[in-house]
């Protein structure tokens, strides 16, 4: 029988989030309150908990943000003319 969608969730505590991170529980909290990580309460009393997918959606985002940012920095480098083929090049290899 398949498993259902819920049975495979893992839930974190943040400090397990934060920990995997390298950034605070209120660091952790924030995103969690942004929406950037989903979270729950449960429990009596409640505590949170973090959707551990959650975590690794988030560092996939943050990854590709980065490599986006990089593509953009690389492209304010580049001289124009060396790429059209003409004109003065600037710094020549």
């Amino acid at each position: 029988m398949p498993e259902s969608p819920t049975s495979a969730v893992r839930l974190l505590a943040p400090a397990q989030v934060a920990e995997l991170l390298g950034v605070s529980v209120d660091e952790v909290m924030t995103l969690v309150m942004e929406r950037r990580l989903r979270g729950v309460r449960v429990g009596s009393p409640a505590r949170w908990r973090v959707d551990e997918q959650s975590v690794t959606d988030y560092l996939d985002d943050e990854a590709e943000n980065a490599r986006r940012m990089a593509l953009w920095r690389e492209s304010q480098n580049a001289s124009f003319p060396e790429l059209w083929g003409t004109g003065p090049i600037r710094n020549g290899d």
